[in-house]
């Protein structure tokens, strides 16, 4: 198993995607993260851009339609003045035609005095003209019966006709005056109301202008601030390309030489992998004969150990048998020692009683009996401590025994 998978290390390394994939990552590595920034920072640049120059056209457009309409509102008044200079001469036109009309009715016979009623839009009511007898002259009625003199008529006409002529001729020499100074008054509201709206298109166009070219300064001073960072731009475009191609080089140089190592490497491998297939190119007979010889070892190893194994089962009884003794050794001496210091404890009693009787009942001659009944329970006790030592000292003893089993 781990001769096939060091084999299939082997192929991997000798393959050319094997060293494409590492020089592949090392490059992703090197100028994944830079790049992915920088796209975020143009991607984030040239959408704000966009909107920017949708704001401009839409501003143009607001401009341009603004303009449009200054001119049609110009257009409308100079309309509005037109209409006012034709409704004044229309209104010396209707003065002209009242006077022709009333020359007109002096050429004509006289007539009684009537009254012009002039409507400013048409009446819906129906107007039923209302019809006056008319008034006849005193020597007029001579035509209505017959009775007319035809001498006498001829004189009295031209007098009349030259009566009216001269009338007309006044007439008119009293209305051309009145006219022309109503024409005049007309021509210099019209005037008037031209100069108005000449200097208001002229103060719009102005106006214009200068929003013109302030929009103007503001496209050529926008315009040399992004030359200006175009420019920034492609001096830093060629510092990255410069340093993108420095690092180019320096990483292509690096990967020649990281792939001559790689061969070096793939080579050492190689003929370790030559040397070790030699090495198991051994021959049938000898890992027969090896293995045998294994195998007679392993038994015998198997027999010995099998030896040890009933030694050590005996040694452990026996070791078990002892310890069962000693152990009941042990629990025999440990029921003395009580028994002894239950009788010791006794003996103690009894001498403490004997020295109260003593010293209650023997008086001041039995001082010396005293004494040598003091030296005698001394010994005894001394007797005594000497044998609960021995006892402590076999004790520990046989803990340490039981210890080293």
């Amino acid at each position: 198993m781990d001769t096939l998978s060091f084999g299939t290390l082997i192929h991997s390394i000798e393959s050319p995607k094997f060293w494409t994939k590492i020089y592949c990552a090392v490059w992703a590595l090197r100028f994944s993260a830079p790049c992915m920034l920088r796209l975020m920072v143009h991607d984030r640049t040239h959408k704000l851009e966009w909107e920017l120059r949708q704001r401009e056209e839409e501003i143009a457009e607001l401009q341009k339609a603004l303009s449009d309409m200054q001119v049609y509102l110009f257009q409308e008044r100079d309309h509005v003045l037109r209409l006012f200079a034709e409704n004044d001469r229309l209104k010396i036109q209707e003065l002209e035609d009242r006077k022709r009309i009333q020359h007109l009715l002096s050429l004509s016979s006289p007539s009684g005095p009537e009254v012009t009623y002039f409507h400013k839009e048409p009446s819906t009511r129906a107007i039923v003209t209302q019809k006056h007898p008319q008034k006849r002259h005193p020597h007029a009625e001579g035509e209505i019966l017959g009775l007319k003199a035809e001498v006498p008529s001829r004189p009295q006409n031209n007098r009349t006709r030259r009566n009216a002529q001269h009338r007309v001729t006044a007439n008119q020499q009293q209305a051309e005056p009145e006219s022309l100074l109503l024409q005049i008054e007309a021509l210099q509201s019209q005037m008037k109301e031209q100069a108005e709206l000449s200097r208001e298109q002229t103060e719009a166009l102005l106006e214009d202008r200068r929003v013109r070219m302030e929009e103007m300064q503001t496209v050529i001073e926008r315009d040399r601030s992004k030359i200006h960072s175009l420019n920034e731009k492609l001096h830093r475009t060629q510092q990255m390309l410069y340093d993108s191609t420095k690092d180019y080089l320096e990483l292509k140089y690096e990967g020649r030489s990281q792939e001559r190592v790689w061969m070096a490497e793939k080579d050492r491998l190689l003929q370790e992998l030559d040397r070790c297939k030699e090495q198991l190119d051994v021959s049938k007979d000898d890992v027969l004969v090896i293995s045998d010889h294994a195998l007679e070892e392993r038994q015998t190893q198997n027999l010995e150990i099998e030896d040890k194994t009933e030694k050590l089962a005996k040694r452990l009884h026996l070791m078990n048998q002892r310890y069962e003794a000693m152990e009941k050794r042990r629990n025999l001496e440990i029921e003395g020692f009580k028994n002894d210091t239950r009788i010791l404890r006794n003996q103690l009693k009894d001498v403490e009683k004997q020295l109260y009787k003593v010293t209650v009942g023997v008086g001041e001659d039995g001082d010396m009996f005293m004494l040598h009944n003091i030296h005698q329970t001394a010994k005894r006790s001394k007797k005594m401590q000497s044998e609960l030592l021995q006892l402590k000292a076999l004790i520990y003893g046989v803990e340490t025994d039981l210890r080293n089993l």
